[in-house]
């Protein structure tokens, strides 16, 4: 019997929820995602100390207002992760759009344009590379301009059926639904346990995955988030799971058997439905988890994104010294 993550490509494109570059050439998934927190610890390895010496050494050399270059260095350091992962995956790599942003589609688009340019420069063309956006209303209409030009977005810190279906009706490439930080709310808010199969999070994907393939939306489900190998083997058979190298490696160990429990053509019909901007919001509203773990996840990716500024910053001053 092959192992469980070998089973599990055989039904799901697996990718990496991570900037190790080091378990990325070692579990050769077909994508990476990252995001501010995943880019702050990866510029921490040995692997990126000369790439960040270079990145501040080409802000020192940058005139203007010093925020502005603080924050086009720490720009070029996420390209640089983003970059370096493109090398070994055959397919996509998703950068975020800062997350002070995610209120703001007139900036995001901007700064998604940036991105995909900064990307160009190193030779990587908009087919290898996936804007991701939050999940907010704004986030969903800046993804929906994207499309249009042709920049393929993934849509984060997405944990209700409102915004799937938001998303959805904005033609976005790729969603990533989170699983485990369902879990962490609803564990934290009734006290109980949960097994693979009530798993609120587990529960949700497929809730969105049936949604999709029942009215033929084309745009692809990635589970993320993910707290135990349990979650992922739940969702064996989902468009794409974005999982983490320590999960990566547990399915690499385990030869048992893995059921597929997603499949497109067993779906349960369900009415398509359109949401406009109250409609939405009012959803939002009424979903306490979703509304809570989206704002959380938006504050932790800024805060991330704020002690990247910093750490620039610093290496900037020392460098003037």
């Amino acid at each position: 019997m092959t192992s469980k993550l070998e089973q599990l490509r055989s039904m799901t494109t697996v990718v990496a929820d991570t900037g190790d570059i080091e378990a990325v050439a070692r579990l050769k998934p077909v994508d990476c995602t990252t995001n501010p927190t995943i880019v702050l610890k990866a510029l921490g390895t040995p692997v990126f100390a000369d790439k960040v010496q270079e990145a501040i050494a080409w802000g020192r050399k940058q005139s203007g207002n010093p925020d502005a270059v603080v924050s086009a260095v720490a720009d070029r350091l996420a390209i640089t992760v983003g970059a370096s992962l493109s090398e070994l995956v055959p397919g996509r790599v998703s950068t975020e759009v800062d997350a002070d942003l995610s209120f703001d589609t007139e900036a995001s688009i901007a700064k998604a344009r940036q991105i995909i340019a900064a990307y160009k420069e190193r030779g990587i063309e908009r087919d290898r590379i996936l804007i991701k956006l939050a999940s907010t209303w704004e986030g969903i209409r800046a993804a929906e301009v994207l499309q249009k030009e042709g920049i393929d977005c993934n849509l984060t810190l997405l944990f209700s059926q409102a915004q799937a279906i938001a998303c959805a009706e904005a033609k976005v490439f790729l969603i990533s639904p989170f699983v485990g930080r369902i879990l962490d709310w609803y564990k934290k808010s009734t006290g109980q346990d949960y097994t693979a199969e009530t798993d609120p999070g587990v529960v949700s994907v497929r809730a969105i995955y049936n949604y999709y393939k029942a009215n033929g939306i084309k745009t692809i489900v990635m589970g993320a988030s993910f707290r135990n190998a349990g979650e992922i083997e739940a969702l064996a058979g989902c468009d794409r799971l974005t999982i983490s190298p320590a999960l990566l490696d547990e399915l690499d160990k385990d030869n048992g058997k893995l059921e597929r429990k997603l499949m497109p053509e067993t779906f349960k019909a369900e009415p398509l439905q359109s949401l406009d901007e109250k409609s939405f919001r009012w959803m939002m509203n009424e979903d306490a988890m979703a509304t809570e773990k989206l704002s959380e996840g938006i504050r932790a990716f800024a805060k991330d994104l704020t002690s990247l500024r910093q750490m620039v910053k610093k290496e900037l001053t020392l460098a003037a010294a």
